[in-house]
């Protein structure tokens, strides 16, 4: 039942979440007016706005026009939902819970934004790194000189890769908004998440890059959104991070 009560919250800030992703790159606000229809404007009921459910009954359309409703929405919704009852099964109703509910919610947010607008809003990443001290101060995530620790390792670090970068290249290979995410995600999950982040990050982004190049011919100046992997990274090393740190010293040292 906690699992169940878990995924229904998720999948109810997900259809907020929604909102944010729509709005906040066009500078509106998430709060005013109320859910509408993007092709007619027209007001949807609180009967329609039930996650998921909803989209399933009126087949992805519209109501009042019968315009398409994009199957991100539903998406959106059941990856919040399948995060808040994977946080519930790792970190149990607790205080940490609640840190990281915000974390991933912000996590979701970022992403999709990046990967239709390649960028990663300031009001999201910039906010998120004093909450992410603020719930480490408060106990709920990793001691506080770990979240310093990983907001100066998480935004240096990026800050040095882009300026080695452009110094070899004399063109821009990352945007500010990767370096105050990874900011961000030092904040909450600590120097040690920062550094599974990155590498995880990397090495997936290098092997969806490669795979672009040689399925659709693109050039090595394809822009490619980092966030979504740094998101992915991040995700994995909060689930997953002692062990996979715990696997590589292990590796490392066999060979």
């Amino acid at each position: 039942m906690l699992l169940l009560f878990a995924f229904i919250a998720g999948a109810a800030i997900g259809s907020f979440l929604n909102v944010c992703i729509w709005r906040l790159p066009r500078g509106e606000s998430i709060i005013r007016p109320a859910s509408h229809c993007a092709v007619c404007n027209s007001p949807i009921r609180i009967g329609d706005n039930i996650p998921l459910l909803s989209y399933a009954v009126l087949r992805g359309r519209c109501r009042s026009c019968g315009a398409h409703v994009s199957l991100r929405y539903p998406t959106v919704e059941l990856l919040a939902g399948a995060l808040f009852v994977l946080l519930v099964h790792h970190c149990g109703l607790t205080p940490t819970f609640v840190a990281y509910a915000v974390f991933a919610s912000a996590l979701v947010v970022i992403v999709f934004i990046d990967i239709d607008y390649q960028i990663i809003p300031d009001v999201i990443s910039l906010p998120g790194i004093p909450i992410g001290v603020a719930a480490s101060a408060l106990g709920a995530t990793v001691p506080v000189l770990d979240s310093l620790a990983g907001i100066a390792l998480g935004g240096g670090l990026l800050y040095l890769i882009a300026w080695g970068y452009y110094a070899l290249t004399k063109r821009e290979g990352m945007g500010g908004g990767d370096i105050k995410l990874l900011a961000m995600i030092g904040a909450f999950i600590g120097w040690r998440g920062v550094l599974v982040t990155l590498v995880l990050g990397s090495f997936s982004g290098a092997i969806v890059g490669m795979s672009m190049i040689l399925v659709r011919g693109a050039d090595s100046k394809l822009p490619i959104p980092f966030g979504p992997f740094l998101a992915l990274g991040a995700l994995s090393a909060l689930f997953f991070g002692e062990e996979l740190t715990q696997w590589y010293l292990e590796l490392a040292f066999t060979v």
